[in-house]
């Protein structure tokens, strides 16, 4: 088992030991579809958020670019 030639620092430590404790994102259930959705955000299913129906950007739109 090779062994490491040089110590690592208390910092280099840390931030591998930081995604040991990360959460899985909490989900929520889209009131319209019933399809797991993140909270406060536009359903990806659906499109509809607090009841309003919101579209995508079509492609056409003046602010897309291909």
């Amino acid at each position: 088992m090779p062994n490491p030639v040089k110590r690592h620092s208390k910092t280099r430590r840390n931030q591998r030991r930081a995604n040991d404790f990360l959460k899985s994102p909490s989900l929520s259930l889209c009131p319209q579809c019933n399809e797991p959705k993140l909270p406060h955000r536009i359903c990806p299913t659906c499109e509809t958020y607090k009841g309003r129906e919101y579209r995508k950007a079509e492609k056409n739109a003046w602010h897309y670019k291909e």
